[in-house]
């Protein structure tokens, strides 16, 4: 016997060993079937007749070939309606199915004995829904996507009791804590953690009532005890800020001035929040078992329980996809080309793929890295090496640092305090921006100056840019500066981009040259590649890049009119987002500032190895891409609390994007008409530019262009008409994923 023919003989008695053991745990779970004795062609002749044949919902017993098995409603290949799935770990799901995918209301058990009952939507708990661990914790309460949201009661198997608000799996929100000794804090939340203002109530009698940052006491409070004693002042783990008076009550017989407020501290550090149960495997990471479509020759078909397929197989949700499996699929992928073509209006020899639905997207060509390097001899490298020099060190040095050969220059630091201020509030450690910005790395010119003629350089670790600034820009930002703090400090979930310091050099000669320019993060700053980026302010007068699409490479700024996409985000994500562009724009508004714009960035997650964009539902075995993050790895990433940390509103966000095409007659629309065709994509996004006013110039802009042209097309314009315009595109633009 050959030894190929060996293998695949060990391989079948494989199969036919996990059939039967498959068998044997239905049999044990739903009772003896019916398909005890049915081969496994006989299960594949039964697929293909049921949805040939009569094309309607049929009640169906399958045991697959991986040795899962499955009970139920089924449907053009797909469990849909009532049924029961038993993967051979163990898990199980019953319930509602749609389509393969579970949705509606259901229960998953998990080997462990863990459990969860409620309403799912596309293969994730989501909705309202009790989990009951195997260690016995329960929440009962609201999901989103296999994370608590919104309402929720957990009880921990410590005893513990956490009754309040969660947000994407964390406490947030107003809440109540109560711990097994019965001490309990009530009150704000934050990612899990006690923050913003609440009362921990001691078994004792003893309350604190105050502020509290990082699950501790930080500024106004009071310390009380039962008698009516208090100590009232303001709070700090550092005894330097640490400050207050006692007050002893009438009836206490003695003042207790000797104690320490310190010790406050030391009670709360013993009573540590539960962290709770970890879930091994989510419901919509399961994957569905192979089996064989009548419509796909013999291909065989593997999705997950939210719809999304296996690496290297086809997804089955596309029935036109389907068909271009067979001989004849370059024909047919033309024709719904074709077919789609007619129905939007577009000429089908149209070589524009933001016209021509027919045309598949592309990834743009990616450069090495971004920016030219300043080195000696360029002739912005002495402004480089004075800007890095002038924010930390003296030409002639200092105690602690050593004199360098730069030409002298006078430097001045804009409002040194509030900017320490703001970076400790943005959370930059202080070594790390110093070593960013002023280490032996040169910075990067990303280009020549644009219209408004100033220059920007990255840092070498992409953390930071630099823009040189106009002097009015720099009055503009003082005026506001005031009002920005308070604003980023109000909303840190905020979309207007970090400013980190202001500064001016003036270097010496005849022209005493000053150049005046601002720090700021980098929106874009990513360890995925960014494949797109749009410059987005909802005019249209001039929005559209010069460079055609075949031009164009993965830094190229693409800005309104060249916009083909609708950004889809998850419900919780989608409701902030709106939320937080309303507050953005109210603040904005209020500063008179306009000309401000929403930067968004992309990573495709799929791409084929000739450069195509993979829509998520016409993916397929030959074109798969190296280059993209799993669904489950997303789903990782969205449960582990230490990756967690990276996303968070407009930074490394799982989302779709719809493609959206314009008729050529149409040329001008803002927003395109949707196709039905989605990307997976990460995606990064801000509002940049908000520094400029509406001064003399710009009302001479308005006017002019007024007489020339629609003046609703024109950027230059009233910031409230500018903001309410801003604000109504965004919102066109972005949409919740349903």
């Amino acid at each position: 016997m050959s030894k190929e023919h060996s293998g695949v003989l060990r391989a079948w008695e494989s199969t036919m060993r996990k059939t039967q053991a498959a068998k044997k745990r239905a049999n044990n779970i739903f009772g003896i079937t019916s398909m005890a004795n049915v081969t496994n062609n006989d299960l594949e002749d039964d697929t293909d007749k049921g949805v040939s044949i009569s094309g309607e919902a049929y009640f169906a017993e399958k045991i697959l070939p991986n040795g899962d098995y499955y009970t139920g409603q089924w449907y053009d290949n797909f469990p849909d309606g009532q049924g029961k799935y038993l993967w051979t770990d163990g898990c199980m799901y019953l319930g509602e199915w749609h389509k393969g995918k579970t949705m509606g209301k259901g229960r998953f058990s998990w080997p462990s004995g863990a459990s969860y009952e409620g309403e799912f939507k596309a293969g994730y708990m989501d909705g309202s829904g009790t989990y009951i661990g195997s260690n016995g914790e329960t929440y009962k309460g609201k999901w989103v996507m296999n994370m608590k949201h919104g309402h929720g009661i957990l009880n921990y198997s410590n005893g513990d009791c956490y009754d309040g608000e969660w947000r994407r799996g964390f406490q947030e929100g107003h809440g109540k804590y109560q711990w097994q000794n019965k001490n309990y804090y009530i009150g704000q939340w934050k990612n899990g953690v006690i923050f913003g203002k609440g009362t921990f109530v001691w078994s004792n009698g003893n309350t604190y009532d105050g502020y509290w940052e990082d699950g501790m006491p930080k500024g106004n409070g009071t310390y009380q005890w039962p008698d009516g004693s208090f100590y009232v002042g303001n709070w700090s783990k550092d005894p330097d800020e640490q400050n207050g008076t006692y007050y002893p009550s009438e009836s206490s017989l003695a003042a207790n001035l000797e104690w320490d407020p310190t010790t406050v501290y030391k009670e709360i550090a013993g009573c540590k929040i539960c962290v709770g149960e970890r879930v091994s495997i989510m419901p919509s990471q399961k994957r569905l078992a192979t089996w064989y479509s009548s419509k796909g020759g013999d291909k065989p078909r593997r999705m997950s329980v939210d719809g999304r397929v296996s690496v290297g197989v086809e997804r089955p949700l596309d029935k036109m996809s389907l068909w271009e499996n067979d001989g004849n699929s370059n024909g047919l992928r033309q024709v719904r080309r074709d077919l789609d073509c007619e129905l939007l209006g577009i000429p089908h020899n149209d070589a524009n793929p933001k016209f021509n639905l027919g045309l598949p997207l592309k990834a743009p060509k990616l450069e090495k890295r971004q920016g030219e390097t300043i080195s000696k001899g360029h002739r912005n490298y002495e402004l480089m090496l004075n800007l890095q020099l002038g924010i930390r060190f003296p030409r002639e040095g200092s105690k602690y640092t050593p004199p360098h050969q730069s030409y002298e220059f006078k430097w001045k630091d804009y409002c040194p305090v509030v900017f320490r201020t703001l970076r400790k509030l943005f959370k930059v450690d202080p070594a790390d921006y110093m070593i960013s910005i002023c280490g032996d790395n040169a910075l990067r010119e990303l280009s020549s100056p644009g219209k408004s003629g100033s220059f920007f350089y990255l840092t070498d670790d992409d953390r930071y840019m630099i823009k040189t600034m106009k002097k009015s820009e720099v009055k503009m930002f003082l005026r506001m500066l005031s009002a920005y703090y308070n604003h980023v400090r109000s909303f840190e979930n905020t979309l207007v981009i970090k400013y980190y310091g202001l500064h001016c050099v003036k270097i010496p000669g005849t022209t005493q040259k000053k150049v005046r320019f601002i720090i700021m993060g980098n929106l874009l700053r990513s360890d995925y590649t960014i494949h797109r980026r749009f410059d987005l302010k909802g005019s249209s007068l001039g929005r559209i890049t010069e460079k055609n699409e075949f031009e164009t490479d993965n830094t190229t700024i693409l800005k309104d009119l060249d916009l083909n996409f609708i950004f889809k985000l998850q419900k919780a994500w989608y409701q902030e987002f709106c939320w937080q562009i309303d507050k953005d724009c109210e603040f904005l508004v209020q500063e008179r500032t306009m000309d401000y714009s929403l930067l968004v960035g992309l990573h495709f997650r799929e791409i084929s190895t000739n450069g195509e964009l993979i829509p998520c539902q016409r993916r397929n075995s030959e074109n798969e891409s190296t280059d993209h993050i799993s669904r489950t790895n997303a789903d990782q990433l969205l449960l582990d609390p230490k990756r967690w940390a990276s996303v968070k509103l407009g930074s490394n966000m799982p989302a779709r994007v719809e493609r959206t095409i314009r008729k050529p007659e149409l040329e001008l629309q803002l927003v395109g008409e949707q196709t039905g065709e989605y990307y997976e994509v990460i995606m990064f996004f801000g509002i940049i530019d908000i520094l400029q006013d509406y001064d003399i110039t710009k009302k001479l802009e308005h006017a002019y262009k007024s007489i020339h042209y629609d003046p609703t097309s024109i950027s230059a314009v009233d910031p409230k008409q500018y903001s309410k315009r801003f604000r109504d595109f965004i919102i066109k633009v972005f949409a919740e994923d349903t």
